[in-house]
């Protein structure tokens, strides 16, 4: 059976910025040092008025094919990452199919919060090397949570962006995929997310009226240091399944939310800072789609991944949920 491949990446940042002074101005409060020190934060990007997720998607994927040497007709399957989608019904990917006109692709949309872009990878993984009818599938992270942001709450309103990043898996003789591994603790599920709209609590007027719009919320605590104990043992696991050391790997990339644990967590892996690549500084925090959009960049500037690295993709969302996927690079 073929082993799944990343062939190439793309990504998409909106063009309208949002510095801390922004941010700062409409909380009446200066939250700039805070927020350079403790999160690592200098600016984030919104998308326009007019957008909507589906749009950053198709964005991310037409670079990602033009840098595969691919056509949309090429794709046999759309997976989109994202917990802001363009509708609650239906799935964001059918739409991105359609804007691209992926005539022969499948399409279906992965929400585990700011975990399923890792989550979708895996999937995608799993399809290649279980069925050959599926030789290019586009796996795309997106994230609209500015549509969902309480810009007065420091909480919130200081750490959302907007943003896609995408690659695209192909099939291919030589691994790739090497293994991966989810896991979930539920009991954090009303923790941190968007609780309006749904059928638990459904976006009637009475309730936007007393309540205000569907808007992302931390609801209740979880531990701070959450990331920082789960990731080293979940990737020491997946790595260990795959016959290889810590050491071993070349590339680590990490849910962008907080530099300082992204920093922890290399430090408890024994592994040098340059073996990592963090875009939060200019980009802010976009969730779901914020690993591909640093591997992304990360390719861009010539850092690597180069052919034959090992790169581990670890993430944690709201839920919470966490997975981590092992790939050997072989562009």
């Amino acid at each position: 059976m073929p082993y799944a491949q990343i062939l190439s990446t793309g990504r998409y940042v909106p063009e309208r910025v949002v510095t801390n002074a922004d941010v700062s101005a409409i909380l009446g409060q200066d939250v700039g040092p805070w927020l350079i020190e403790k999160v690592g934060i200098e600016e984030r990007h919104v998308m326009a008025p007019e957008q909507v997720t589906s749009d950053l998607v198709v964005a991310a994927a037409q670079q990602a094919l033009e840098r595969a040497g691919l056509a949309a007709a090429d794709l046999d399957l759309i997976i989109v990452a994202t917990d802001t989608p363009d509708y609650l019904s239906p799935a964001t990917a059918s739409v991105v199919q359609g804007k691209l006109n992926a005539t022969n692709a499948g399409a279906f949309d992965v929400n585990c919060a700011c975990a399923a872009w890792v989550t979708a990878l895996d999937i995608g993984s799993r399809y290649i090397a279980t069925d050959t009818n599926y030789r290019h599938i586009l796996v795309v992270g997106a994230y609209g949570m500015t549509r969902f942001l309480d810009w007065h709450d420091k909480q919130t309103g200081t750490l959302f962006a907007d943003g896609a990043g995408a690659v695209i898996l192909g099939a291919g003789e030589q691994p790739g995929f090497l293994g991966g591994k989810l896991l979930a603790m539920g009991e954090f599920h009303d923790a941190l997310g968007v609780y309006t709209g749904g059928t638990f609590r459904p976006a009637t007027p009475e309730v936007v009226n007393a309540q205000g719009k569907p808007r992302v919320q931390f609801v209740r605590k979880f531990p701070a240091t959450f990331n920082s104990e789960r990731w080293p043992p979940l990737i020491r696991q997946v790595v260990a399944r795959a016959g290889l050391t810590v050491d071993e790997v070349n590339w680590f990339f990490f849910t962008q939310l907080n530099v300082n644990t992204i920093k922890t967590v290399m430090a408890n892996l024994g592994q040098p800072l340059s073996k990592t690549h963090w875009i939060m500084d200019k980009w802010g925090y976009t969730g779901s789609a914020c690993i591909p959009m640093a591997l992304d960049d990360a390719v861009e500037r010539g850092k690597g991944p180069h052919a034959g690295d090992h790169v581990i993709f670890c993430a944690t969302g709201g839920g919470m949920a966490i997975g981590c996927v092992l790939f050997r690079w072989t562009v």
